[in-house]
């Protein structure tokens, strides 16, 4: 009897240090996953929205109503999702292992070109580069009457009306778009519509060959960012201030490179490195140009903005001028151009649509109203014609 119990200990000897094995697992596991949550609750390393390019969900309330009880739950998963600890890190980690360990984009909405340059894949970026699908005859009819809609309006109103049709970064540096994508067709959908407007009244401002020319001079477009950067802006503008010149010749020459002095910035990645959630890991240089005299336009609206900043209404003025008023229907690329565009006018209302809008034009009285889109845009937006009166 002595014997077998000998022997049952010590068959169970080994199932204990197995079991004080497990207990430490368990226990191991449980500190690992808490360590987001204790992170959370002290507010240490959570989203970062300024990194990864997106506003990140906030904490819900209850206001006392139904439906701000039965949306609490799910508002504060997605708090959690986007705040939980060490999240910036992860992403960091992941978006870096997937540039540097296996040379792909950790976003689909990111396409890694040739030498840095990160160009823009989503929104109809990679669309408006193979030219792919060109606009249907009833798009291009769409396209062509809403723009001589409003600029016959316009005129018949004592209005000088300016489209431009800005080319996206690709269209610029087709070199640094990788091989494996392909052009389809030779005739872009800008193409098409500046086309269907060379036998109209309509000033309509093809942009593209001055950047063309100008690259090969300096840099126009950020590497880690969709956009232009100031010397690209500065070309751009010039282009449309000669076309607004040529039918107000009130409004002012524009400001020449002489104007400027160019100054070279190391910063943080920008909205291309953010979806990647690398804005702190990639950098580059930033080529600025800082105006030699002073600017005179201020931001009037809404109070403490900056008139490059990216908001659905901004409008600057002059003290004191009596220079011509204007209206801007922009989108992003337009951003970089307002600190230039706004001093040759008393007043500039920037409203971010692609839509004419004519009751803004009768309250506002402008001299000007110049019209500007992406090139990309015109794979998912189709103006309205009956948005112009007739």
């Amino acid at each position: 009897m002595k014997l077998e119990s000998v022997e049952r200990i010590g068959r169970l000897e080994p199932a204990t240090t197995d079991g004080v094995a497990d207990r430490a697992l368990v226990l191991l596991f449980l500190l690992v996953i808490s360590l987001p949550l204790a992170a959370n609750l002290l507010g240490f390393d959570g989203g970062d929205q300024q990194a990864e390019n997106r506003e990140l969900a906030g904490m819900p309330t209850i206001d006392g109503t139904l439906k701000s009880v039965g949306e609490f739950p799910i508002g504060l998963a997605h708090w959690f999702d986007d705040h939980f600890g060490f999240r910036a890190t992860l992403v960091r980690w992941y978006g870096m292992s997937r540039l540097y360990g296996l040379g792909v984009s950790p976003s689909t909405a990111v396409v890694l070109g040739r030498g840095g340059w990160l160009f823009y894949g989503d929104d109809g970026g990679m669309q408006d580069y193979t030219n792919e699908q060109p606009l249907s005859n009833g798009e291009l009819v769409l396209w062509h009457d809403s723009i001589v809609r409003a600029n016959d309006w316009l005129r018949r109103h004592g209005v000088a009306y300016i489209f431009t049709i800005v080319p996206d970064k690709h269209i610029i540096y087709p070199e640094q778009v990788p091989a494996s994508i392909r052009q389809v067709n030779d005739v872009s959908r800008t193409d098409q519509v500046f086309d269907a407007l060379a036998e109209s009244a309509v000033v309509a401002v093809d942009v593209r060959p001055a950047l063309r020319l100008g690259k090969s001079q300096e840099r126009l477009y950020h590497l880690t960012d969709t956009h232009w950067n100031d010397r690209g802006a500065l070309i751009t503008y010039q282009q449309i201030i000669g076309a607004v010149r040529a039918q107000v010749p009130a409004v002012p020459p524009a400001w020449t490179r002489g104007d400027f002095n160019p100054v070279e910035r190391s910063v943080n990645g920008m909205d291309l490195a953010g979806m990647m959630g690398l804005t702190r890991v990639l950098r580059e240089i930033d080529l600025q140009l800082v105006p030699r005299r002073p600017r005179r336009a201020r931001v009037i609206e809404p109070a403490g903005a900056e008139a490059s900043d990216e908001l659905g209404r901004v409008v600057t003025e002059i003290p004191g001028s009596a220079l011509p008023r204007a209206i801007v229907f922009r989108d992003s690329f337009a951003s970089a151009l307002a600190p230039f565009l706004s001093e040759h006018f008393s007043r500039v209302v920037y409203l971010w649509q692609n839509d004419f809008d004519a009751e803004v034009v009768q309250k506002e009285h402008p001299d000007v109203v110049l019209q500007e889109i992406v090139s990309r845009h015109l794979y998912n937006f189709i103006p309205s014609p009956e948005l112009v009166p007739h």
